[in-house]
């Protein structure tokens, strides 16, 4: 019976997804309404502590694969911005919901600077779930920054959280020495195990298809337990080693990405449905008109302000900042973490849960169903790119590639359109940036000198890892400062690329010079076939 409501749940699941894409209501929202509607018709179900392990596993889906799924390469420029509002950012909005919360709302002021915690994050799995079912693809790489600060907020949520409760219990220990091990032991931790995982998956050879996925999981609950036990912040760890290793390439990337794509969906569904399930909806009736006054703060007041204040420096435009505040959704973390409130020793006066399961439910239902309109109405969309690309698993994903080439003075293609292109093998023209602009490729549009061509075509990825050989010229090595013909290279080795620092990629030919530092791409092969030489060189 019971294999045959889960079963039911997802059947229903997948139904609120198809509603969610044509209606524009948030998925996750309605996976939530769902597991109300069961609990509702009688399906009682009051175990917090369950809905916390469970929480805490989908948590650790959700934030390792957040992380993986990060393109770093388009992070990085707004990284600085997105770091300040997952630290600062929490810690402002979190105080100054809390003051609202005891100031105008009458709760005592420890209570109130918890649930300021408690919902001071961003949450990941909400404003990603709406950034790719509605592509938005937001203008200044704001979809970037919006990613990499709902992904790496929540350690600092989860970090106040502790410190609030450890207050409220009366617990000895030094409040500084636990945001500092949470943090430092986090971020060091992450990047240990980061490291040391990522030396093993460009070693290990799994022949079975999908243990490169059980090596991963495994990966994934060995660094959070071993942060945890140490007093790090799991969550954090998670994260970093997330984007560390999603930003490899490594045999089995693709069985990873199709495994935890399919995983993380399933923990997403559960999770929002079994947080819906533990509510009562007595008990959500009569909290909610203190849950929509939070809310209406937090999304107009508190978050505004935040973004606003702390933004400041980095001069963002006006129509960027608005729709950055609208994006501070509040979501499943949150309401995981009130649950972890509710199942500890802390005596709190007011329906924690509750309280903040309804700003949970009225941010996702305001905050997600406005984005839409609101990056039209700010002009914040870029109709000429996709936000599908911010994402890694997108070309993991779809078996193509992309690369790109700078029209330098004189060559041969200034002038030519893209329709007279002669793209001998299977490449596409996927775009052309100009000036900083990027330009749909028609086959009317004229190439012009400094034009950076985007080129599209299927991926290959060297499985063995054996044919493709990479390194940089150290200095006083034998290579440096010399021509490609003057290296005699052996007749199953041919060097394919040559990246220079501070250059673009060179195409190498027997008159390219190599220098110190240059990093050099080479192919080796173990069977070689001879042709005849059609220079006169050689005998036919």
């Amino acid at each position: 019976m019971h294999y045959l409501i889960i079963g039911i749940i997802f059947i229903l699941a997948l139904f609120a997804i198809r509603f969610s894409n044509k209606h524009g209501v948030p998925a996750l929202l309605l996976f939530i309404v769902l597991g109300m509607a069961f609990g509702a018709i009688g399906f009682d179900f009051e175990d917090f502590e369950f809905a916390d392990n469970f929480a805490t596993v989908a948590l650790m889906v959700i934030m390792f694969y957040g992380g993986f799924g990060t393109s770093w390469k388009m992070a990085k420029p707004v990284a600085k911005e997105a770091i300040v509002l997952s630290s600062l950012g929490v810690v402002a909005t979190a105080l100054v919901t809390g003051l609202f919360s005891h100031y105008v709302l009458g709760f005592e002021l420890l209570e109130g600077l918890l649930i300021g915690s408690i919902v001071g994050s961003t949450d990941y799995a909400s404003v990603s779930n709406i950034l790719r079912s509605k592509n938005l693809n937001l203008k200044y790489s704001t979809a970037s920054l919006l990613e990499l600060e709902s992904g790496s907020n929540d350690p600092t949520a989860y970090t106040m959280t502790m410190v609030f409760l450890s207050v409220i219990i009366g617990s000895k220990v030094s409040i500084p020495i636990l945001i500092l091990s949470q943090v430092a032991l986090g971020i060091v931790m992450g990047f240990v195990f980061a490291f040391v995982i990522g030396k093993l998956l460009k070693n290990l050879r799994i022949e079975a298809d999908g243990l490169y996925a059980v090596f991963m999981a495994s990966a994934m609950l060995i660094t959070y337990d071993a942060t945890s036990l140490v007093g790090g912040n799991g969550y954090l760890a998670l994260y970093i080693l997330g984007i560390y290793l999603g930003n490899m390439e490594f045999r089995g990337k693709r069985d990873i990405v199709f495994f935890f794509d399919g995983f993380t969906e399933i923990m997403q569904i559960g999770l929002f449905f079994i947080l819906g399930l533990v509510s009562n909806l007595t008990k959500f009736v009569e909290t909610f008109p203190i849950a929509l006054a939070i809310m209406l703060f937090m999304t107009f007041i508190a978050r505004p302000v935040t973004v606003y204040g702390l933004m400041l420096p980095f001069r963002l435009k006006r129509n960027q900042l608005n729709m950055i505040s609208l994006a501070g959704i509040r979501g499943a973390a949150a309401i995981a973490f009130a649950i972890m409130a509710v199942n500890s020793e802390a005596i709190i006066s007011v329906d924690v849960y509750h309280i903040v399961f309804g700003i949970c439910v009225l941010s996702s239902l305001v905050q997600g169903s406005l984005m839409p309109p609101a990056a039209r109405r700010w002009d914040m969309l870029d109709p000429n790119d996709t936000v599908l690309q911010t994402f890694n698993y997108y070309q993991t994903k779809a078996e193509i590639g992309f690369l790109e080439t700078r029209i330098h003075p004189n060559s041969s293609l200034i002038g030519s359109k893209v329709k007279d292109l002669n793209l001998t093998f299977d490449f596409i023209v996927a775009k052309i940036e100009r000036n900083g602009k990027t330009i749909v490729p028609r086959g009317h549009i004229t190439i012009e000198e400094n034009d950076l061509i985007i080129l599209g075509g299927e991926i290959h990825f060297d499985e063995s890892g054996q044919d493709l050989i990479e390194f940089t010229i150290p200095s006083g090595n034998k290579w440096a400062n010399k021509y490609i013909k003057d290296l005699e290279l052996p007749s199953d080795r041919l060097i394919i690329m040559v990246q220079r620092k501070g250059s673009d990629i060179i195409v190498p030919i027997g008159d390219t010079l190599l220098l110190e530092d240059d990093k050099v791409i080479m192919i080796r092969v173990e069977h070689v076939l001879e042709f005849p030489r059609i220079d006169g060189g050689g005998k036919a």
